[in-house]
């Protein structure tokens, strides 16, 4: 892949717009520009969502039905999650208190900061 800046890169429909260390951009598409290194363009993937809820309340839904709500301390790219100070939540009322617990990423169905 090219380093210089100004080269034009296509693979499998991504347009590579400018390629060198300290900014790389790519073209999908339907237009949008993604920059790898960060700024404005930057699209919000979904772990880069976890990480700004580190240490904020979230709601975390099972397979089953079954929701979560506690503070996040952790996850990994598995989408395990350690929750602190969870209760386990029913019709949007807390049944029980947990304290801590951790998630296993195969069971979670959406995590809502």
């Amino acid at each position: 892949m090219g380093r210089e800046r100004g080269t034009c890169i296509r693979r499998n429909n991504l347009q590579i717009t400018q390629a060198h260390r300290s900014c790389a951009k790519f073209k999908y598409p339907s237009g949008e520009l993604i920059n790898l290194r960060g700024g404005k363009e930057m699209a919000q993937r979904p772990l880069d969502v976890l990480h700004k809820s580190l240490d904020s309340p979230v709601l975390v839904g099972l397979k089953g039905g079954k929701e979560y709500r506690g503070t996040l301390k952790g996850y990994d790219m598995h989408m395990n999650v350690v929750l602190q100070n969870a209760d386990e939540i029913k019709d949007g009322t807390p049944v029980r208190r947990l304290g801590l617990v951790i998630i296993r990423g195969d069971n979670v169905v959406f995590i809502s900061p």
